[in-house]
C-alpha cells in the first residue's frame, strides 16, 4: 500500500513536502545490513538521508517527490543540518 504524504503530514506537522525536486548527487553506501542513501538536491545546501535495505538505482539527474523533515546529525564533535527522509518517489 502506498503511503499519502498528505495523511503523513496531518499525523505529524513537522514533516515537509516537496515535488519535482533535481537529484544532483547519489550516493549509497552500507551501514550494517541497510543502505544508506544521501541526495542532494538543486538549490538546497543540506543532505537528504534514508536507509533502505537494498540499492536503489541511481537517482542522479531524476526529479523526485520527497516528504522529509529536519534532523541534526554529530561528526566528529561538530553537528550537521540534514533532512531525514520518511517518504521518495520518482516524480
Amino acid at each position: 500500500m502506498q503511503s499519502d504524504p498528505k495523511k503523513l503530514i496531518e499525523k505529524n506537522r513537522n514533516l515537509t513536502h516537496s515535488e519535482l525536486m533535481k537529484v544532483i548527487s547519489h550516493v549509497q553506501r552500507e551501514q550494517g545490513e541497510w543502505i544508506l542513501h544521501s541526495l542532494m538536491v538543486e538549490g538546497c545546501d543540506v543532505p537528504f538521508k534514508f536507509k533502505r535495505k537494498g540499492n536503489y538505482q541511481s537517482l542522479k539527474g531524476a526529479r523526485v517527490n520527497m516528504t522529509y523533515y529536519s534532523d541534526q546529525e554529530t561528526v566528529g564533535g561538530m553537528n550537521f543540518e540534514i533532512m531525514k527522509v520518511v517518504r521518495i518517489k520518482r516524480g
